[in-house]
């Protein structure tokens, strides 16, 4: 499987020669378009009102906010297309461009550092020769068959959350070590595929400021993104990066002072996201990636004081929606390379369930800082739900 990365690297160096290396969607995708509300986040919020009636009217109002659809398992990608025969009707009836997001999450061995969270493709070896093919042919290959089905639409696709992170700081753990090949050939792979495409906008995962945020850790994760990158033939195949998926880190800005999280006393200087992707974006520009735009998930950071123990990720008691999905990120936090803030994160999907008894059970959702009961991870967790919508902020 080395061999598969050494030829993912020629490829690309030969196709920057002849002059025919694809170039990113250009602009920010998010600028000037409406963000679709896939109807499936409707129909759940709907559900939820039906058993709380009293709470239609608060709940409605976190129904019209756009989120991303996860395609964290291969039998999802046929539902890609009815996400974007809405947003195309949508498209031709606003005679606005419409763009949906779509996150790509099913690498072999995904997750590789928790067990929430674990996906369907495993790697048998350290060569992940047959998870790997798995993963190009019966996942990636399909998606990118229906994202060119729809040349004149905006795509967003986040690619793999938490995988690059664990190759920075966690090879110390088996499962990730043997899936370390599996993860810079897949993610190469998908990102060469999706950067073909001119009305796709791809975002590299870049985890969170409380994983990453520390010097060393941003160094590292740095040269993996050029790695993978330089594999995937440059770094213009990519729009930029997503921060905080699926996290609770707090947004924050760049005059902010508040550290809920005390990464000062612990030498971060990452205390809140938007501080995370300035400085992210200088170790970036270290390795010689430039000019990027980046994405903050805010479907969950609202309440920035929620846990005892920051390194605590699973259905965080006492959270609540943040900012809204927004084009207009640098009036909220004084950085104008963020292109978005949006909901990536389904905000009432479980991040998983607390039942020891589960073989998706992580300990992190039984913590002292989570909700419990809960459902597993991907399911939709009414209660929670509710509580997100109370607890919004700025309010609902």
């Amino acid at each position: 499987m080395r061999n598969s990365l050494i030829t993912l690297v020629l490829l690309g160096f030969f196709a920057t020669l002849l002059g025919l290396q694809a170039e990113a969607f250009a602009g920010n995708p998010f600028a000037g378009a409406d963000f679709f509300v896939n109807p499936e986040y409707v129909g759940e919020v709907e559900a939820t009102i039906a058993q709380n009636p009293s709470l239609g009217t608060l709940l409605r109002k976190a129904a019209n906010f756009s989120t991303g659809f996860w395609v964290d398992k291969i039998a999802k990608i046929p539902n890609i297309t009815a996400v974007l025969d809405g947003a195309l009707k949508q498209q031709q009836r606003t005679g606005r461009k419409t763009v949906s997001v779509f996150v790509i999450y099913d690498l072999p061995n995904r997750d590789c550092a928790a067990a929430a969270s674990n996906g369907e493709i495993t790697c048998e070896d350290n060569s992940c020769a047959k998870g790997l093919a798995q993963y190009e042919t019966q996942y990636v290959n399909p998606i990118i068959s229906i994202f060119k089905k729809y040349p004149n639409q905006p795509i967003v696709a986040i690619v793999e959350p938490d995988s690059l992170g664990n190759l920075a700081t966690n090879l110390n753990i088996a499962k990730c070590a043997q899936a370390q090949t599996a993860y810079l050939s897949g993610i190469a792979y998908t990102i060469k595929q999706l950067g073909a495409l001119s009305n796709v906008a791809s975002y590299l995962d870049a985890c969170h400021g409380g994983w990453l945020g520390w010097d060393n850790n941003r160094q590292k994760a740095a040269q993996v993104f050029q790695q993978v990158l330089n594999a995937a033939g440059g770094a213009n195949l990519i729009r930029g990066f997503a921060t905080n998926t699926a996290n609770y880190q707090p947004l924050g800005s760049m005059s902010s002072t508040d550290d809920p999280c005390h990464l000062e006393s612990q030498y971060n200087h990452c205390i809140n996201e938007v501080k995370y992707v300035n400085l992210l974006d200088q170790a970036l520009q270290q390795v010689g990636i430039t000019g990027k735009g980046y994405i903050i998930d805010t479907s969950r950071n609202g309440v920035p004081n929620t846990r005892q123990d920051c390194s605590n990720w699973c259905n965080i008691h006492g959270s609540g929606f943040g900012q809204r999905p927004t084009a207009n990120a640098n009036a909220v936090t004084g950085l104008s390379i963020i292109d978005a803030l949006y909901w990536v994160k389904v905000p009432g999907e479980s991040d998983g369930t607390s039942s020891s008894s589960s073989p998706r059970y992580d300990f992190h959702c039984s913590s002292s800082d989570s909700t419990v009961p809960a459902p597993e991870a991907g399911n939709w967790f009414a209660s929670y739900f509710i509580t997100l919508a109370q607890n919004a902020n700025p309010p609902l």
